[in-house]
């Protein structure tokens, strides 16, 4: 077991780590601020956008990691642009990692922002309007703290998803070991190649890793079932 562990290469899991981290942190504020406007929105308008928002949810990944390559393709306008006026490459590359695990993850923290946002006592927003708070101290001081514990479920979900993306990620970013191969890219691969006990392991790390991400949301989330336990 040693000497397996001494000649497994570990970038599959150090890439997943630092593409969790960083898409995580793009969707955070994408997604409290999406949620925020969809809060100002009449019922109709926030329907649609909440429909526009929450697609990569309900598409396959792959349908996603398509689109995203035909927006980001050097043989598309907007690609080119990229690459010649800031020379900018997405497709295979660690940026496509980013962007394909931040566009997955992102309606998990959309709709888990929004859904706090909605919890919040509308009195408390009037208070502040009546102590004359501005409406932006009024989301940082008054609606944020009181949404923390949904924000934050929603923060560990985007990062698992982050974390374990795969359709998307393999259609845009490609499978380049010590590039742009994460640890679920790592998985389909070795499996093809015949390599169940090398697959095996990366299974059992990011089982490893889902299983502390899904205590921490019960822990984060669940603070009141002390008090609702069934008899």
């Amino acid at each position: 077991m040693r000497e397996f562990l001494q000649e497994i290469n570990w970038s599959p899991l150090w890439i997943s780590l630092k593409t969790g981290v960083v898409a995580t942190v793009i969707a955070f504020f994408l997604g409290i601020f999406c949620a925020r406007q969809a809060m100002k929105l009449k019922a109709g308008a926030k329907a649609v956008l909440d429909g526009i928002l929450t697609l990569p949810l309900v598409l396959p990944p792959t349908v996603a990691g398509f689109i995203l390559l035909m927006i980001f393709s050097l043989r598309r306008p907007f690609g080119a642009f990229l690459m010649e006026n800031f020379d900018i490459k997405i497709v295979q590359t660690w940026k496509g990692c980013i962007i394909a695990a931040a566009v997955i993850a992102f309606p998990l923290m959309y709709r888990n922002a929004r859904a706090a946002f909605e919890q919040v006592d509308v009195n408390l927003i009037y208070a502040g309007r009546t102590l004359g708070m501005s409406e932006s101290h009024i989301f940082w001081r008054i609606i944020v703290p009181a949404a923390a514990p949904g924000i934050a479920s929603g923060t560990v979900l985007a990062f698992a998803r982050a974390l374990g993306e795969y359709g998307a990620t393999s259609m845009l970013a490609g499978n380049i070991l010590g590039k742009t191969r994460t640890v679920s890219v790592a998985i389909a691969s070795e499996t093809a190649a015949g390599n169940y006990v090398t697959a095996a392991f990366w299974v059992c790390v990011i089982v490893s890793i889902s299983f502390v991400i899904v205590a921490l949301i019960n822990i984060i989330s669940g603070k009141g079932m002390k008090t609702r336990r069934w008899i």
